[in-house]
C-alpha cells in the first residue's frame, strides 16, 4: 500500500477554487457541508497528490467513495447543465420533426379522403376511416396510398363501405409486398 502524503493547505485551496467550492459528486456547497479534497485514483492504488488526481468532495461523498477508483473526474455541474441543455435542444428538434411529419400525414390523409369521397364534402368524414388512412400513410408513400384510393373509388363508386374496405385491402397488400421485399 502506498504511503499517503499530506496535501498542503495551498494545494487544497487551489483545488477548492478550481472546482468552485462545490462537491463534484453531489453539488453540495458550504456552509451546509464540509469540503474535502479527494483522490480520483486512490493513494491505495498508487494515486498521488497531483492536481489532476484531486477533486473537491463533500465529507459524505468522500467517505462514501472510500479507496475506490474512478475512471476519471465526474462531470462538473456546468458540464451536466450543458449536457441537459443539449438534450433539451435535441428533444425540441426531434419534436419539431415529429410535428411536421404529423402535419404532413394529416394533410395527405384529407387528400386521400377526398379522393375516396370523389371530391364531395369531407367535413363529416368518418374519423375511424381517416385514422386508418393515416396509418397507411405512415407505412406507405403517399403516391401508393393515393393510387389505392383511386383504384377503390373507380371500382366501388356505388358503395362507400365496400370502397373503403377494398382501399384497405389494396393498402395491406402493398404493405405485405414491401415487407417481403418484392
Amino acid at each position: 500500500m502506498a504511503k499517503r502524503k499530506q496535501i498542503g493547505k495551498k494545494l487544497r485551496f487551489e483545488i477548492f477554487k478550481r472546482d468552485g467550492f462545490v462537491c463534484q459528486y453531489c453539488g453540495a456547497t458550504p456552509p451546509s457541508v464540509i469540503l474535502h479534497v479527494d483522490h480520483i485514483n486512490p493513494v491505495a492504488e498508487g494515486g498521488g497528490n497531483e492536481p489532476d488526481n484531486l477533486i473537491t468532495a463533500c465529507e459524505a461523498c468522500n467517505l462514501g467513495k472510500g479507496a475506490r477508483s474512478l475512471s476519471g473526474a465526474p462531470k462538473t455541474l456546468k458540464e451536466k447543465a450543458a449536457e441537459v441543455a443539449e438534450r433539451e435542444e435535441q428533444l425540441r428538434g426531434y419534436n419539431r420533426i415529429l410535428k411536421a411529419r404529423a402535419d404532413r400525414i394529416e394533410e395527405e390523409a384529407w387528400v386521400v379522403a377526398a379522393a375516396l369521397e370523389c371530391k364531395k364534402s369531407v367535413d363529416s368524414y368518418n374519423r375511424a376511416n381517416l385514422l386508418s388512412i393515416k396509418r397507411f400513410l405512415e407505412r406507405l408513400p403517399f403516391s401508393e396510398v393515393m393510387d389505392a384510393a383511386e383504384i377503390a373509388a373507380a371500382r366501388f363508386s356505388y358503395s362507400k363501405t365496400r370502397e373503403f374496405k377494398y382501399f384497405c385491402g389494396v393498402c395491406w397488400s402493398k404493405i405485405r409486398e414491401e415487407s417481403q421485399g418484392t
